[in-house]
């Protein structure tokens, strides 16, 4: 009946589910997952399984001139420099306090 009406079901073996919104994942473990074609379009149906959820981390884009600023003002390598801006979500004198302080 489902044929006729243009309908096809099917499982589909699935791990993990992730849906990403603007500012978290929701993560669904070991969920049973149904594909529905309805007229070329696929309709996925999620169920069961563990859910858990997690803020979605932004990436930050530097700047090369922001990493040669912290580098040289703190007296550090580019990578440490990086790496303090990316820990200070790009702000340059938080990351010169960082890299002074420690």
């Amino acid at each position: 009946m489902m044929r006729r009406l243009g309908l096809s079901m099917s499982p589909l073996e699935v791990e993990e589910v992730i849906l990403r919104t603007k500012d978290k994942e929701i993560i669904v473990q070991d969920p049973e997952v149904a594909v529905l074609e309805v007229q070329g379009q696929k309709i996925f149906q999620i169920t069961g399984g563990e859910i858990s959820e997690r803020e979605r981390k932004k990436k930050v884009v530097i700047p090369e001139e922001d990493i040669q600023l912290v580098a040289q003002q703190a007296g550090v390598s580019l990578d440490r420099a990086k790496a303090a801006l990316e820990q200070t979500g790009g702000d340059l004198a938080q990351a010169i306090l960082l890299l002074s302080q420690g």
